[in-house]
Order: C-alpha cells, then structure tokens, then sequence
C-alpha cells in the first residue's frame, strides 16, 4: 500500500531560526519531525553576485495535504527574503514510519 509523505528541505541562517522553524512546524502538526543538519556551509548566487553563507538545513517529514499551509508559515517564519523550500515526494519508506508521520500531521477535530 503506497502511503506518500513528503521530505522538505529548507536552509536557515543560523541554530535559533531553525530550533524556532522546527519547534512551530512541529508543534503545530504541520510537520511530524524536522532534523537540524549545521554546518553547512552554501555557495550561491544572489542578485547577481556568488555569495557564501554557513547554513542549517531543516528536513522537515509531512503529508502532501499540508505542504500548502506549511509552506506559508514557513514564509511567515524565515527571515530570508528568498527562503529555500523544496519538496520531494517519497517513492518508499517503511510503512510503520509513513504511518507516523500521517498521524502525526493529521489535522486535530476542534474541541467541543
């Protein structure tokens, strides 16, 4: 049974945007998980000149059906004018852990 989940990576300037990126991610379900990968360092080129920057990677595990809204709280959230976000839909993955994942960004039922 294909059960598909997406694998997000986006680069932050520095360990606290991160930690903050990932801890409202996370806690508002729009993620399952986000791992900080530092020490990256980037080469780029930005309106017109090769820039250079030490990164950390956030990659970041939900469901297609809430790429959307956490796309626009990730905007919200970064500080870049241009962040880095791309998605890449998983082919495999075990099962158990795809399960988790797709329960853990379910959308809560509103309290009554």
């Amino acid at each position: 049974m294909r059960m598909p989940a997406l694998l997000c990576f986006c680069t932050c300037p520095d360990a606290a945007t991160a930690e903050t990126i990932a801890e409202t991610l996370v806690g508002e379900r729009l993620a399952a998980c986000v791992n900080l990968l530092p020490g990256l360092r980037s080469v780029y080129r930005w309106q017109g000149a090769v820039e250079r920057a030490d990164e950390v990677m956030l990659l970041i595990k939900t469901q297609p059906d809430r790429y959307w809204p956490l796309q626009d709280r990730l905007l919200q959230l970064h500080p870049h004018e241009l962040p880095e976000l791309i998605a890449v839909e998983t082919d495999f993955g075990l099962p158990a852990y795809l399960r988790w994942v797709a329960d853990e960004t379910r959308i809560e039922p509103a309290s009554e």
